[in-house]
């Protein structure tokens, strides 16, 4: 086939450049590859006057991306704008309307909304894909829907998030608090408009919902997330952690059990020697696991221009060959809703207690603890010059509804002060 691929762009800002680049500087390179060039005919974004460093001079100009769209010159809609409302998805619905196929970074959209767009894309005989939405340059979606499509999954987890891992690495290395790193990150640029997206765990429990609908065959279940971002992570937890032979990490785990499918995005213990404890800055990795590949770990750069764009352009290039595959691996109307679980497969956990510093204190936690059937591994009681007494707990295998029980009776003993922090200590 020789007829150009037409792509239209919407949203030109640090991943749309990207993707001009590409397709400007390697037309001879996709051609080969694709076996017909590639193009792009149409733009679109908020502002037209501002210099992006890239030539845009060749393509049409669209102040609405709906209109662009339903322009008869493109095959493909590259929806990079972001937000799961308004212009993102009235232009996506309206292209697959058009009859066109749609590659998209956008993982809320699709968080939310992935379901009516898969039966809609389905309906009118078009694509949706998306493996820029989930870990940067990482191929994981292309890895579940093709390279593992004769595998059960029976587990998928990674850090999705590169500015909580930038932030909990700089924690570490530097030896900095939680407050003055997030200063620095946000003053780099690395956080979203809505900081809590990144450091609470929803942009990376988006991420997590499509690789649970893909891996595991049912329909996105965002809402299904139990999200715990990093903001209670403490300087303090970060060393006692590392001097038990942990790092923390914001830790995503989808795995379906008997009772339904769990899905958790949580900051973990996870062991230093692994190759998630060993993960730092901006980098992302997921961890697949099949009845038969046993294990898979793909690792890459989770943002940026090049790495995301490169993810577009994956996508791009697919459709350009001609492969149609449904947008989360398996037609949208046989995809079941999963049961909701919440999670509840025993692991060790992490305690850090601040009591008053009296007599009898730590034994009335230790006796919570043993009334809830949590039994105590290790139990280290920190230096203090004042009248508060951090205390460090690590527990046997339980299961998080009952430390959650535990936690709640230690409340009612009168030793405590403020909150505890809970860490599960996942194995990987």
């Amino acid at each position: 086939m020789t007829t150009p691929l037409r792509l239209g762009i919407a949203g030109l800002g640090t991943v749309g450049v990207g993707v001009v680049k590409i397709v400007r500087q390697k037309a001879n390179l996709l051609a080969a590859r694709t076996g017909r060039p590639v193009v792009i005919t149409a733009v679109s974004a908020r502002s037209r006057d501002k210099d992006r460093g890239v030539n845009l001079n060749d393509y049409a100009w669209e102040d609405d991306p709906v209109a662009l769209a339903k322009r008869d010159d493109v095959d493909v809609f590259v929806e990079l704008m972001g937000g799961h409302e308004g212009p993102a998805k009235d232009a996506i619905e309206a292209a697959i309307a058009s009859g066109k196929d749609v590659v998209t970074a956008n993982k809320a959209l699709l968080a939310h909304h992935g379901q009516a767009i898969a039966e809609a894309a389905e309906d009118a005989g078009r694509v949706v894909r998306f493996e820029a939405a989930v870990a940067g340059g990482i191929p994981v979606i292309k890895s579940l829907t093709e390279g593992l499509a004769g595998n059960d999954i029976t587990r998928v987890m990674g850090v999705m998030n590169g500015t909580c891992n930038y932030i909990l690495t700089r924690m570490q290395d530097a030896g900095l608090p939680y407050e003055e790193v997030f200063a620095e990150a946000d003053a780099l640029g690395y956080l979203e408009a809505d900081p809590n997206l990144d450091v609470g765990g929803i942009d990376a429990g988006h991420k997590l919902s499509l690789l649970s609908s893909i891996a595991f065959g049912t329909q996105v279940d965002f809402d299904g997330v139990e999200l715990e971002g990093i903001q209670r992570i403490s300087i303090e937890d970060i060393k006692q952690a590392e001097d038990l032979g942990y790092k923390i990490k914001l830790l995503g785990v989808a795995q379906m059990s008997g009772r339904g499918l769990e899905q958790r995005m949580s900051p973990c213990l996870v062991p230093a020697d692994s190759p998630l404890g060993q993960l730092k800055g901006g980098t992302n990795m997921v961890v697949i696991e099949g009845d038969a590949v046993e294990q898979v770990v793909l690792r890459g750069p989770g943002a940026g221009e090049g790495p995301t764009a490169s993810a577009v352009m994956g996508d791009v290039c697919d459709i350009a060959r001609g492969l149609r595959i449904s947008t989360f691996g398996a037609p949208a109307k046989g995809l079941q809703k999963a049961k909701t679980a919440k999670s509840n497969s025993p692991a060790a956990f992490y305690l850090h207690l601040t009591l008053l510093d009296r007599p009898g204190a730590l034994a009335k936690i230790a006796t919570v603890l043993g009334e809830n059937g949590i039994s105590i591994d290790r139990l280290r009681q920190t230096r203090h010059d004042d009248a508060n007494a951090p205390v460090l707990i690590v527990t046997h295998k339980t299961q998080r509804a009952a430390i959650d029980t535990a936690i709640a009776a230690m409340a009612e003993t009168g030793v405590m002060v403020g909150d505890p922090v809970a860490l599960r200590i996942e194995s990987v």
